[in-house]
C-alpha cells in the first residue's frame, strides 16, 4: 500500500507474524532503475518473505527491474495491474493495463525470463465496462500461457473515470464469486483474494476454496489482527506474541535506524494501530503523537509508552 507498506511497517508486522509474506508499497520501474536504490530498495533480512511489487508497462524496463530486486534478495517480484489513480494511469501502469492483456503478458514473460524467482499479477475483475466474467478469465489465461502461476484479484472492478482511489476501494461491488470461479476453472493457478477481507476469520473462509488472501488496509488499522495468523493458517503451535513483546523486540531495531538517521515519524506512525480496541489505546495514539513531535526521542520514551497491564490479551482478529 502507498505510503504504508515501507520497511519500517514490514518489520513491525514481521514482530507480529512470522509467515505471512509481505508487500513492499508499489515501485515503478523507472525508479527502480534509475532512482535511489539503496533507499528504495532496502529491507532488513527480518522480513522474509517479502515481495517487491513493480509498476510499468515496458517488458524491458520490468525485467530490468526484476533482475535488480531479485538481486537483492527478493523473494517475489508482483506487478500491479491493479492501481486505479490517475496518476499510475498517466505513467501507463496499474489496472489501466487491464486494457492491455497482450502488453502485460509480455511484460511478465519477460521478468520470468529474468529471474529465478516467482512472478506474480496483481489485478481487479475489471475496469470500467470491461467487467464480465469472460474478459477477466481471457485475461487471466493470456497472462498465464505466458508463464504467470500466481494471480491476486481484488475482488471489485476499477472505474478508471469518474472515482477517486478510495472511492475505487469502497464503491463498487465485491464480487467474491468471481474470484472462486476463476479457482474453479483455472485449478492449475494460485487465486489470491483481495478487497474488503476484515479478519482472519473471513480469510479462513476464503481458504476453504482459494489459495491466499491479501489483507491490506484492515491489517495496517489492526496490525496486531495478524497475530493468530501463524497458528489459524500456517498451523504453527507457538503462543501469539503479546503487544509489549512486539514493542519490546521493535525497540533495539527503532535505535539503530535512529543512530543510522532515519527519521522519527516514519519509524513509529505505523505502530498506531497496535491497541486497536484495547485498553489504553487512546493513551497509546496520544503518546505517539508526542513522541512524533519531540526531536530526540529514543527507544526509551517509546517503552515508556506502553500501556499497562491490561493490554497483554493478545491475537483478536482485525475487525
Amino acid at each position: 500500500m502507498m505510503q504504508r507498506t515501507d520497511r519500517f511497517c514490514r518489520y513491525f508486522l514481521r514482530l507480529i507474524t512470522r509467515r505471512t509474506l509481505l508487500y513492499t508499497e508499489m515501485l515503478t520501474s523507472a525508479a527502480v532503475l534509475h532512482g535511489d536504490r539503496d533507499r528504495l530498495l532496502a529491507f532488513d533480512d527480518v522480513e522474509h518473505p517479502v515481495a517487491i511489487q513493480l509498476g510499468g508497462s515496458d517488458p524491458e524496463e520490468m525485467a530490468a527491474a526484476a533482475r535488480i530486486a531479485a538481486a537483492r534478495g527478493y523473494d517475489e517480484v508482483n506487478m500491479n495491474v491493479g492501481c486505479p489513480s490517475s496518476r499510475v494511469r498517466a505513467g501507463r501502469f496499474g489496472a489501466c493495463l487491464m486494457a492491455e492483456p497482450q502488453r502485460v503478458a509480455d511484460c511478465v514473460a519477460a521478468m520470468i525470463d529474468a529471474v529465478d524467482i516467482p512472478v506474480t499479477i496483481k489485478t481487479r475483475i475489471g475496469i470500467d465496462h470491461q467487467d464480465s466474467y469472460e474478459a477477466l478469465a481471457a485475461f487471466v489465461h493470456g497472462v498465464a500461457e505466458r508463464g504467470c502461476k500466481t494471480f491476486i484479484v481484488h475482488a471489485r472492478k476499477a472505474w478508471l473515470n469518474g472515482l477517486s482511489p478510495r472511492q475505487n476501494r469502497e464503491v463498487p461491488p465485491l464480487r467474491y464469486e468471481l474470484v472462486h470461479r476463476l479457482k474453479q476453472d483455472f485449478p492449475g493457478l494460485r487465486i489470491v483474494v483481495n478487497g474488503g477481507i476484515a479478519d482472519l476469520d473471513q480469510a479462513c473462509r476464503h481458504l476453504a476454496c482459494l489459495d491466499g488472501v491479501m489483507i491490506g488496509r484492515a491489517a495496517y488499522r489492526d496490525p496486531f489482527g495478524l497475530a493468530r495468523a501463524d497458528g489459524a493458517i500456517f498451523g504453527e503451535h507457538r503462543p501469539a506474541p503479546t503487544r509489549r513483546a512486539v514493542l519490546e523486540a521493535y525497540a533495539p531495531y527503532f535505535a539503530r535506524e535512529r543512530a543510522q538517521g532515519a527519521r522519527l515519524v516514519p519509524l513509529i506512525r505505523h505502530l498506531s494501530g497496535l491497541y486497536l480496541g484495547q485498553p489504553g489505546a487512546r493513551a497509546w495514539r496520544r503518546a505517539l503523537s508526542a513522541l512524533a513531535a519531540t526531536r530526540d526521542a529514543d527507544e526509551r520514551d517509546l517503552l515508556r509508552a506502553i500501556p499497562g497491564p491490561a493490554d497483554e490479551t493478545t491475537g483478536a482478529a482485525a475487525a
